[in-house]
């Protein structure tokens, strides 16, 4: 695209992006505010984005292969055949597949039309925004290994219960005409959203020899370092402030401990406090450090994420006001449920 093809859209189309704002602004106040903290806040968001660069690296290389191969397109088998089978896979493919939630509005809203059950639809929604392959790596990363598949079990298994929950509703008032008659918006998310899926049906693993694909390649890894570096530096800079200035004991008091008050408090608290999956993380690693139980923050990464705006907008997008609040719920209670069970075995 030359200049001459861009549009004029002037200060009107002007959009921030707040993620930079913030990066810019912490280390502004810090220095007016709170000088003695500056290079310490600075130097502490440097050496973590040191020390999670190679799991980004890989994770952008990932995520790149995969749009650049097509492989994107499997997704569509998830909702084929009986409609067990269509709630596992669906379930499975939202727990491992690479994209955003405003990537398969489109997708999901031409299955619900010509009648996909509304089951393996939920164990989609429930299951895609809490895991990718970006994300394994950088939680591994920064929370361990162990975490990570934990979480990734979770996702699994919290679409899973939202489409078997479905299933058993079916034939309620709950669940009878779940679709709006409103067209389809975009919902705005901040990384590879709106785009369509460049290859429909075949997927070429050897994708190298074709210069389109390259193209998609190399375009799709700029965008989420880009994306990735930002968000991560962002929260890196807040995981700092939180140790700083953030009272240990008060998170320990609210979020540590066992029993089921601190897991329900972190799936609570993860609405509000989500602003993406990857700049969780960080800040996951600080309340931890601050005190807070596995359990917690394992139901505050897997409320947070299907609650946060990209997520919850593309099923508000699609679905009427009692099927969006069911969505709701059940990641709640499979939320809840996570937790629990992470506390009992990572304690």
């Amino acid at each position: 695209m030359t200049m001459a093809d861009v549009p004029h859209t002037h200060n009107a189309a002007f959009k921030p992006d707040w993620a930079w704002l913030g990066i810019a602004a912490i280390p502004l106040a810090l220095a007016v505010l709170a000088p003695e903290a500056l290079w310490p806040t600075l130097g502490f968001a440097g050496g973590a984005i040191a020390h999670t660069g190679v799991f980004i690296v890989f994770a952008v290389l990932a995520v790149a292969y995969m749009k650049a191969t097509g492989a994107e397109n499997l997704l569509a088998r998830a909702f084929e055949g009986r409609e067990v089978r269509m709630i596992v896979l669906a379930a499975l493919m939202g727990g491992l597949s690479p994209f955003c939630s405003c990537e398969v509005i489109p997708f999901i809203a031409a299955l619900l039309a010509v009648g996909a059950p509304l089951s393996a639809v939920m164990a989609f929604w429930l299951a895609s925004p809490l895991m990718d392959p970006a994300m394994f790596f950088i939680t591994a990363g920064t929370l361990g290994t162990a975490f990570a598949v934990a979480k990734t079990l979770a996702a699994v298994g919290l679409g899973l219960f939202g489409g078997f929950a479905v299933k058993a509703l079916s034939s309620s008032a709950l669940f009878a005409d779940p679709l709006k008659r409103a067209p389809v918006k975009s919902c705005g998310c901040s990384s590879s959203c709106g785009a369509e899926v460049p290859f429909s049906g075949k997927v070429v693993w050897r994708f190298w020899p074709e210069a389109e694909r390259r193209a998609i390649f190399r375009a799709t890894a700029i965008e989420n370092i880009l994306f990735l570096g930002k968000w991560l530096l962002l929260a890196y800079l807040i995981e700092a402030l939180m140790l700083r200035y953030l009272p240990a004991d008060l998170v320990a008091g609210w979020l540590g401990g066992t029993g089921v008050w601190p897991v329900v408090l972190g799936a609570v608290v993860g609405a509000p406090a989500y602003l993406n999956g990857y700049a969780a993380v960080p800040m996951v690693a600080g309340l931890l450090e601050q005190g807070m139980s596995q359990g917690a923050a394992m139901s505050f990464v897997l409320a947070g994420g299907v609650s946060c705006v990209p997520a919850a907008v593309a099923v508000w997008a699609l679905v009427k006001p009692r099927v969006f609040a069911a969505y709701i719920g059940l990641a709640v209670l499979g939320s809840v449920a996570a937790g629990l069970a992470w506390g009992l075995a990572a304690g």
